[in-house]
């Protein structure tokens, strides 16, 4: 689905936010529906580690925000989401670009929102793969997500 400008804006807006513009990694699409975002992470000074791989921190950051927004575009206001853990298991080194890519399917959000009738809340595991050009897996973030809806306020 191609970009809309509204997402478009979104996606500048991400890359030039300062603390994620630090990270040296560029969204590279967004689609309209908050429902699947691209991310790349070039091999480059900003990035490079000692070794002159794709520094650790530079990985996790790429991908940390993002499932968490997408969520709370799609569940909308009635829902409170955040961030819970997190962890990175690097399978080699990144010695190029990494991509990254995020989806969030019908079905899933349609267990949320059925979950979400029955428990207090919930947590969700995702798993973010970055891969180099040739699809080698060089880094796998997984990211919990806490859930709730949130209460109607009640008056006294």
């Amino acid at each position: 689905m191609p970009e809309s400008v509204k997402s478009k804006l979104w996606r500048w807006t991400f890359n030039l936010h300062p603390t994620y513009r630090s990270t040296g990694a560029w969204v590279t699409y967004l689609a309209p529906d908050f429902r699947e975002l691209r991310v790349k992470l070039p091999l480059s000074w900003r990035t490079r580690n000692y070794v002159g791989t794709i520094f650790g921190g530079s990985i996790y950051s790429a991908v940390d925000p993002f499932y968490m927004i997408m969520l709370i575009k799609n569940l909308g206001p009635g829902y409170v989401v955040w961030d819970k853990a997190a962890s990175v298991r690097f399978k080699r080194p990144g010695r190029g670009t990494l991509y990254a890519k995020f989806l969030l399917s019908d079905e899933e959000l349609s267990t949320i929102r059925s979950e979400s009738q029955r428990l207090e809340s919930l947590d969700r595991v995702y798993e973010i793969q970055l891969s180099d050009a040739e699809g080698m897996v060089c880094a796998v973030v997984e990211k919990t997500i806490y859930i709730r809806r949130k209460q109607p306020h009640q008056s006294n």
